[in-house]
């Protein structure tokens, strides 16, 4: 019966082609494929992080004593920030999510005004993390290295771009704390020290950073940094996709599927950055 049944087919029919077997366009099925494919190496890159970070014998940077601060703001205000951040790119998802039901409805001043607050928030979020890194690469106070590896922890914060050359000028008197917490070096004595013997890291770069082992400050630049071209590129993307649909152009197609195929890469993005968030600041 089963042979009966596939001779009744026509062969081009049956092998012809032209239909997808998914019944979606070749266009949103390649985009899947490109989102998986681009999901395998966001995964081999935190994965790669997380087995950095457990292999280390040190004490691992914690995410809320690192990212503490607000622009224009002094004072401690743990991942404040960054969460601001994270609300303002899933908000964009929402926007995004309305642009392409507006699409489904053929609604083109709809699709403009939720793919033009869509753009707004990717630019929100992109300078967000031009600001991030910048106060991530100026560092805080800094923290103190010895060169026996022995732990002097500051009570009274250095001022910024304090050397070993300018600590005689010092107006506020440093007190050093050693590791087992019952001995202080004070005055002229803790003056004397930090210029002989300690080295003043500040801020962050690929070779050594304040916040703790070199690696972290790596991953740090080019996980955050490989998802921020992600987000550039997504912006770049609406906005040639957005300046289509002023001109008319899916309009006239009869379909604003480029709007959703759009929509696919940019859901991804945000996505990424719930476990890039997860990873880097919260865990």
């Amino acid at each position: 019966m089963a042979g009966e049944a596939t001779k009744a087919i026509d062969k081009s029919v049956l092998w012809g082609g032209g239909r997808s077997p998914f019944s979606v366009s070749y266009g949103k099925m390649m985009m899947w494929f490109f989102l998986v494919s681009d999901a395998l190496t966001f995964s081999g890159l935190l994965v790669a992080y997380g087995y950095a970070r457990h292999s280390y014998t040190g004490q691992w940077p914690i995410g809320e004593e690192v990212f503490h601060s607000l622009p224009f703001l002094h004072g401690n205000y743990p991942l404040i920030y960054v969460a601001l951040m994270t609300f303002i790119l899933i908000i964009s998802s929402v926007t995004m999510v309305l642009a392409v039901e507006a699409g489904h409805r053929m609604d083109k001043k709809g699709v403009t005004k939720w793919l033009a607050w869509t753009i707004v928030g990717g630019f929100f979020f992109l300078g967000s993390q031009a600001w991030e890194w910048s106060h991530f690469i100026h560092g805080s106070a800094g923290y103190i290295v010895t060169e026996s590896n022995e732990k002097l922890w500051l009570v009274e914060e250095i001022p910024h771009g304090m050397t070993a050359a300018d600590v005689e000028g010092f107006a506020l008197t440093p007190e050093y704390k050693k590791s087992d917490e019952s001995q202080f070096i004070k005055g002229s004595e803790a003056l004397s020290l930090y210029a002989s013997r300690l080295d003043h890291v500040q801020g962050a770069n690929m070779q050594i950073n304040e916040y703790g082992p070199p690696s972290y400050a790596n991953f740090f630049f080019f996980i955050t940094g490989f998802h921020g071209f992600h987000v550039f590129s997504g912006v770049i993307i609406n906005i040639i996709v957005f300046l289509g649909v002023i001109k008319g152009t899916y309009h006239k197609r009869g379909h604003y599927e480029m709007v959703e195929k759009t929509g696919l890469y940019w859901h991804f993005v945000d996505l990424v950055w719930v476990f890039v968030f997860t990873f880097f600041y919260l865990v």
